[in-house]
Protein backbone atom coordinates (compact mmCIF):
# COMPACT_ATOMS: atom_id res chain seq x y z
CA UNK A 1 0.00 0.00 0.00
CA UNK A 2 0.85 3.68 -1.11
CA UNK A 3 1.64 6.15 1.79
CA UNK A 4 -1.72 7.42 3.27
CA UNK A 5 -3.55 4.46 2.75
CA UNK A 6 -3.14 2.83 6.66
CA UNK A 7 -3.53 5.22 8.74
CA UNK A 8 -6.67 6.90 10.15
CA UNK A 9 -8.59 9.66 9.15
CA UNK A 10 -7.46 13.24 10.28
CA UNK A 11 -10.32 15.08 10.76
CA UNK A 12 -9.42 18.65 11.33
CA UNK A 13 -11.46 20.92 13.82
CA UNK A 14 -12.51 23.24 11.90
CA UNK A 15 -13.92 26.90 13.50
CA UNK A 16 -14.57 25.86 16.96
CA UNK A 17 -17.38 28.28 17.75
CA UNK A 18 -19.77 26.01 14.44
CA UNK A 19 -21.03 22.92 15.03
CA UNK A 20 -18.18 21.03 14.14
CA UNK A 21 -17.18 19.74 17.92
CA UNK A 22 -20.85 18.35 17.79
CA UNK A 23 -20.88 16.73 14.57
CA UNK A 24 -17.92 15.32 14.94
CA UNK A 25 -19.48 13.32 18.46
CA UNK A 26 -22.03 12.37 16.23
CA UNK A 27 -19.99 10.72 13.64
CA UNK A 28 -18.15 9.07 16.54
CA UNK A 29 -21.24 7.43 17.83
CA UNK A 30 -22.70 6.46 14.51
CA UNK A 31 -19.24 4.93 12.87
CA UNK A 32 -16.84 4.09 16.33
CA UNK A 33 -14.30 1.70 14.77
CA UNK A 34 -15.91 0.88 11.38
CA UNK A 35 -13.90 3.72 9.96
CA UNK A 36 -11.53 5.29 12.28
CA UNK A 37 -10.69 8.47 12.35
CA UNK A 38 -9.29 11.75 14.70
CA UNK A 39 -9.37 15.10 15.47
CA UNK A 40 -6.73 17.58 15.23
CA UNK A 41 -8.06 21.04 17.64
CA UNK A 42 -8.30 21.86 21.40
CA UNK A 43 -9.98 18.60 23.03
CA UNK A 44 -11.49 20.98 25.46
CA UNK A 45 -13.57 22.01 22.61
CA UNK A 46 -14.90 18.88 21.57
CA UNK A 47 -16.52 18.28 25.63
CA UNK A 48 -19.54 18.44 26.16
CA UNK A 49 -20.96 17.10 23.47
CA UNK A 50 -22.40 13.16 24.18
CA UNK A 51 -19.32 11.58 22.98
CA UNK A 52 -15.80 10.85 25.84
CA UNK A 53 -12.72 12.98 24.43
CA UNK A 54 -9.52 9.99 24.15
CA UNK A 55 -6.68 12.25 23.93
CA UNK A 56 -3.86 11.05 22.18
CA UNK A 57 -0.53 11.50 21.40
CA UNK A 58 -0.18 10.42 17.60
CA UNK A 59 -2.11 9.60 14.96
CA UNK A 60 -1.75 5.58 15.03
CA UNK A 61 -3.12 5.91 18.62
CA UNK A 62 -6.65 6.57 16.80
CA UNK A 63 -7.48 2.87 16.54
CA UNK A 64 -7.27 1.81 20.02
CA UNK A 65 -8.46 4.91 21.02
CA UNK A 66 -11.49 4.97 18.75
CA UNK A 67 -13.64 2.48 20.24
CA UNK A 68 -13.54 4.28 24.13
CA UNK A 69 -14.51 7.62 22.92
CA UNK A 70 -13.63 10.72 20.27
CA UNK A 71 -9.95 10.86 20.06
CA UNK A 72 -8.42 14.40 19.82
CA UNK A 73 -4.99 15.16 18.67
CA UNK A 74 -4.83 17.74 21.69
CA UNK A 75 -3.68 21.45 20.49
CA UNK A 76 -4.43 24.04 23.02
CA UNK A 77 -6.27 26.72 21.03
CA UNK A 78 -6.36 29.35 23.89
CA UNK A 79 -9.70 30.32 25.29
CA UNK A 80 -12.54 28.39 25.95
CA UNK A 81 -15.07 28.01 22.96
CA UNK A 82 -18.52 30.32 22.61
CA UNK A 83 -21.01 28.65 20.48
CA UNK A 84 -21.96 30.95 17.82
CA UNK A 85 -19.12 33.32 18.22
CA UNK A 86 -15.96 32.79 16.66
CA UNK A 87 -12.67 34.06 18.33
CA UNK A 88 -9.63 36.04 16.70
CA UNK A 89 -7.34 34.08 19.72
CA UNK A 90 -8.40 30.63 18.07
CA UNK A 91 -7.97 31.58 14.15
CA UNK A 92 -4.50 30.31 13.70
CA UNK A 93 -5.14 27.13 15.64
CA UNK A 94 -7.55 26.46 13.08
CA UNK A 95 -5.61 27.04 10.27
CA UNK A 96 -2.47 25.23 11.77
CA UNK A 97 -4.74 22.46 12.23
CA UNK A 98 -5.78 22.12 8.38
CA UNK A 99 -1.81 22.44 7.48
CA UNK A 100 -0.85 19.57 10.49
CA UNK A 101 -3.59 17.34 8.75
CA UNK A 102 -1.85 17.53 5.32
CA UNK A 103 1.34 17.52 7.32
CA UNK A 104 -0.39 13.59 8.13
CA UNK A 105 -1.39 12.43 4.92
CA UNK A 106 1.50 12.90 3.29
CA UNK A 107 3.89 11.35 5.44
CA UNK A 108 1.76 8.53 5.86
CA UNK A 109 0.65 8.63 9.10
CA UNK A 110 -2.90 9.23 8.03
CA UNK A 111 -4.73 7.65 4.95
CA UNK A 112 -6.94 10.74 4.09
CA UNK A 113 -8.16 13.96 5.88
CA UNK A 114 -11.53 15.13 6.21
CA UNK A 115 -11.90 19.22 6.86
CA UNK A 116 -14.84 20.58 9.19
CA UNK A 117 -16.71 23.89 8.04
CA UNK A 118 -14.52 27.03 8.26
CA UNK A 119 -15.64 30.61 8.51
CA UNK A 120 -13.51 32.34 6.71
CA UNK A 121 -13.82 35.86 7.67
CA UNK A 122 -12.69 34.97 11.44
CA UNK A 123 -9.65 33.79 9.59
CA UNK A 124 -8.62 36.56 7.92
CA UNK A 125 -9.51 38.96 10.71
CA UNK A 126 -7.53 36.51 13.51
CA UNK A 127 -5.27 35.51 11.02
CA UNK A 128 -4.77 37.15 8.05
CA UNK A 129 -5.95 34.15 6.14
CA UNK A 130 -5.00 35.19 2.42
CA UNK A 131 -7.22 32.57 0.84
CA UNK A 132 -10.62 32.00 -0.39
CA UNK A 133 -11.26 28.68 1.58
CA UNK A 134 -10.15 25.16 2.03
CA UNK A 135 -9.84 24.42 -1.33
CA UNK A 136 -7.07 27.01 -2.60
CA UNK A 137 -5.30 26.86 0.91
CA UNK A 138 -5.05 22.77 0.28
CA UNK A 139 -3.94 23.07 -3.19
CA UNK A 140 -1.02 25.91 -2.09
CA UNK A 141 0.02 23.21 0.95
CA UNK A 142 0.62 20.74 -2.18
CA UNK A 143 2.61 22.92 -4.02
CA UNK A 144 0.21 24.63 -6.27
CA UNK A 145 -1.41 21.83 -7.96
CA UNK A 146 -4.61 22.57 -10.09
CA UNK A 147 -7.85 20.74 -8.32
CA UNK A 148 -11.54 20.70 -8.30
CA UNK A 149 -14.32 21.07 -6.61
CA UNK A 150 -17.00 18.07 -7.22
CA UNK A 151 -19.80 17.66 -4.71
CA UNK A 152 -20.89 14.56 -4.38
CA UNK A 153 -23.48 11.76 -3.29
CA UNK A 154 -25.11 8.28 -3.98
CA UNK A 155 -27.57 9.47 -7.09
CA UNK A 156 -25.05 12.69 -8.32
CA UNK A 157 -21.23 13.71 -8.84
CA UNK A 158 -21.18 17.24 -9.77
CA UNK A 159 -18.32 19.67 -10.71
CA UNK A 160 -18.51 23.37 -11.12
CA UNK A 161 -16.28 24.55 -13.45
CA UNK A 162 -16.68 28.10 -11.63
CA UNK A 163 -17.40 28.33 -8.20
CA UNK A 164 -17.51 31.41 -6.02
CA UNK A 165 -17.69 34.44 -8.37
CA UNK A 166 -20.76 36.74 -9.34
CA UNK A 167 -22.61 35.10 -11.80
CA UNK A 168 -21.83 38.12 -14.06
CA UNK A 169 -18.33 36.99 -14.27
CA UNK A 170 -19.02 33.43 -15.23
CA UNK A 171 -19.09 34.02 -19.30
CA UNK A 172 -15.79 35.40 -19.26
CA UNK A 173 -14.05 33.51 -16.45
CA UNK A 174 -15.08 30.35 -18.64
CA UNK A 175 -12.64 29.46 -21.31
CA UNK A 176 -11.49 26.63 -23.22
CA UNK A 177 -8.15 25.87 -21.00
CA UNK A 178 -10.74 25.94 -17.95
CA UNK A 179 -13.07 23.85 -18.94
CA UNK A 180 -10.07 21.20 -20.64
CA UNK A 181 -8.94 21.55 -17.04
CA UNK A 182 -11.58 20.66 -15.57
CA UNK A 183 -12.05 17.21 -17.05
CA UNK A 184 -8.75 16.32 -17.12
CA UNK A 185 -8.29 16.63 -12.98
CA UNK A 186 -11.56 14.78 -12.49
CA UNK A 187 -10.69 12.46 -15.18
CA UNK A 188 -7.72 11.01 -13.41
CA UNK A 189 -9.40 11.47 -9.83
CA UNK A 190 -12.10 9.39 -11.32
CA UNK A 191 -9.76 6.57 -12.06
CA UNK A 192 -7.10 6.85 -9.24
CA UNK A 193 -9.74 7.13 -6.28
CA UNK A 194 -13.42 5.87 -7.40
CA UNK A 195 -12.43 2.76 -9.25
CA UNK A 196 -13.78 4.24 -13.03
CA UNK A 197 -11.08 3.37 -15.94
CA UNK A 198 -13.31 4.95 -18.73
CA UNK A 199 -15.48 7.71 -16.42
CA UNK A 200 -18.27 9.25 -18.72
CA UNK A 201 -18.68 13.13 -18.51
CA UNK A 202 -22.00 14.76 -19.09
CA UNK A 203 -21.49 18.76 -19.72
CA UNK A 204 -24.35 21.44 -19.20
CA UNK A 205 -24.02 24.40 -21.50
CA UNK A 206 -23.88 27.55 -20.70
CA UNK A 207 -26.60 29.07 -21.69
CA UNK A 208 -30.42 27.87 -21.59
CA UNK A 209 -30.92 24.95 -23.78
CA UNK A 210 -27.20 25.06 -24.51
CA UNK A 211 -27.57 27.84 -26.37
CA UNK A 212 -30.45 26.28 -28.94
CA UNK A 213 -28.67 26.98 -31.78
CA UNK A 214 -27.05 30.32 -31.10
CA UNK A 215 -30.66 31.75 -30.62
CA UNK A 216 -29.57 31.88 -26.55
CA UNK A 217 -26.31 32.70 -26.20
CA UNK A 218 -23.29 31.77 -28.76
CA UNK A 219 -20.95 30.30 -26.20
CA UNK A 220 -21.55 26.82 -26.62
CA UNK A 221 -21.00 27.09 -30.89
CA UNK A 222 -18.02 29.95 -30.38
CA UNK A 223 -16.06 27.60 -27.89
CA UNK A 224 -17.67 24.70 -26.33
CA UNK A 225 -18.59 22.31 -29.11
CA UNK A 226 -15.28 22.58 -30.53
CA UNK A 227 -13.61 21.96 -26.95
CA UNK A 228 -15.35 19.49 -26.28
CA UNK A 229 -14.64 17.58 -29.96
CA UNK A 230 -11.14 17.79 -29.07
CA UNK A 231 -11.50 16.63 -25.46
CA UNK A 232 -13.21 13.48 -27.37
CA UNK A 233 -10.31 12.80 -29.48
CA UNK A 234 -8.20 12.26 -27.05
CA UNK A 235 -10.44 9.92 -25.49
CA UNK A 236 -12.26 11.31 -23.30
CA UNK A 237 -15.96 9.89 -23.27
CA UNK A 238 -18.17 13.14 -22.91
CA UNK A 239 -21.60 14.37 -24.09
CA UNK A 240 -22.68 18.12 -24.69
CA UNK A 241 -22.97 20.51 -24.25
CA UNK A 242 -26.65 19.70 -23.26
CA UNK A 243 -29.60 21.75 -21.82
CA UNK A 244 -29.03 21.56 -18.00
CA UNK A 245 -32.78 21.52 -17.31
CA UNK A 246 -32.64 18.04 -19.25
CA UNK A 247 -29.48 16.67 -17.49
CA UNK A 248 -30.54 15.54 -13.29
CA UNK A 249 -33.61 13.27 -13.86
CA UNK A 250 -33.19 9.89 -13.11
CA UNK A 251 -33.29 8.49 -16.56
CA UNK A 252 -30.43 11.23 -17.50
CA UNK A 253 -28.55 10.45 -14.68
CA UNK A 254 -27.74 6.91 -15.65
CA UNK A 255 -26.01 8.06 -18.57
CA UNK A 256 -23.01 9.60 -16.90
CA UNK A 257 -20.72 9.42 -14.22
CA UNK A 258 -19.85 13.28 -13.40
CA UNK A 259 -21.96 16.33 -14.54
CA UNK A 260 -19.63 19.25 -15.80
CA UNK A 261 -21.49 23.08 -14.81
CA UNK A 262 -20.60 26.00 -15.87
CA UNK A 263 -21.72 27.90 -12.39
CA UNK A 264 -21.97 27.33 -8.74
CA UNK A 265 -25.87 27.11 -8.64
CA UNK A 266 -26.16 25.12 -12.03
CA UNK A 267 -24.81 22.52 -9.88
CA UNK A 268 -25.08 22.96 -6.50
CA UNK A 269 -29.01 23.18 -7.11
CA UNK A 270 -29.47 19.40 -8.05
CA UNK A 271 -27.56 17.83 -5.60
CA UNK A 272 -29.03 19.78 -2.67
CA UNK A 273 -32.51 18.60 -4.16
CA UNK A 274 -31.44 15.09 -4.02
CA UNK A 275 -29.38 14.74 -1.15
CA UNK A 276 -29.21 18.23 1.15
CA UNK A 277 -28.04 16.80 3.88
CA UNK A 278 -26.03 14.41 2.60
CA UNK A 279 -23.78 15.80 0.33
CA UNK A 280 -20.23 15.65 0.76
CA UNK A 281 -17.28 18.18 -0.54
CA UNK A 282 -14.03 16.43 -2.30
CA UNK A 283 -10.87 18.15 -3.70
CA UNK A 284 -9.76 16.21 -6.43
CA UNK A 285 -6.43 17.00 -8.12
CA UNK A 286 -4.67 17.32 -4.50
CA UNK A 287 -1.91 13.94 -4.28
CA UNK A 288 -4.16 13.09 -0.65
CA UNK A 289 -7.62 12.37 -0.13
CA UNK A 290 -9.76 15.13 0.95
CA UNK A 291 -13.03 15.01 1.62
CA UNK A 292 -15.21 17.75 3.72
CA UNK A 293 -19.11 17.87 4.73
CA UNK A 294 -21.20 20.16 2.79
CA UNK A 295 -22.13 22.51 4.75
CA UNK A 296 -20.83 25.49 7.05
CA UNK A 297 -20.19 26.45 10.48
CA UNK A 298 -24.30 26.92 11.01
CA UNK A 299 -23.42 29.56 13.89
CA UNK A 300 -27.50 30.01 14.58
CA UNK A 301 -27.50 26.27 15.75
CA UNK A 302 -24.37 25.89 17.32
CA UNK A 303 -24.67 24.72 20.99
CA UNK A 304 -28.05 23.84 20.53
CA UNK A 305 -27.54 20.00 19.84
CA UNK A 306 -29.50 20.06 16.78
CA UNK A 307 -26.77 19.59 13.93
CA UNK A 308 -27.18 16.94 11.54
CA UNK A 309 -24.04 15.19 10.89
CA UNK A 310 -25.43 13.11 8.06
CA UNK A 311 -22.55 14.73 5.49
CA UNK A 312 -19.50 14.37 8.00
CA UNK A 313 -20.16 10.97 8.30
CA UNK A 314 -20.66 10.79 4.57
CA UNK A 315 -17.55 12.29 4.28
CA UNK A 316 -15.63 10.05 6.86
CA UNK A 317 -16.92 7.03 4.52
CA UNK A 318 -16.08 8.24 1.32
CA UNK A 319 -12.44 9.32 2.04
CA UNK A 320 -12.25 5.74 3.53
CA UNK A 321 -13.89 4.25 0.30
CA UNK A 322 -11.70 6.43 -1.79
CA UNK A 323 -8.04 5.52 0.47
CA UNK A 324 -8.80 1.79 -0.16
CA UNK A 325 -9.50 2.50 -3.92
CA UNK A 326 -6.58 4.57 -4.13
CA UNK A 327 -4.76 1.55 -2.06
CA UNK A 328 -5.57 -0.79 -4.56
Amino acid sequence: MGAGTTGPIALSCGEPAGIGPEIAAKAWHELRGAVPFFVIGDADHFNGHGAPIVKISQASAAFAACGDGLPVLHRDFGPARVAGHPQAAHAQGVIDAIAEAVELAQSGAARAICTLPIHKHALQEGAGFAYPGHTEYLAALAGGVKVVMMLACAELRVVPATIHIPLSAVPAAYTPDLLRDVIRVTSDAMQRDFGLQSPRFAVAGLNPHAGENGAMGREEIAWMIPCLEGLRGEGYHIAGPLSADTMFHPAARARYDVAICAYHDQALIPIKTLDFSGGVNVTLGLPFIRTSPDHGTAFDIAGTGRADATSLVAALRMADQMAQVRAA
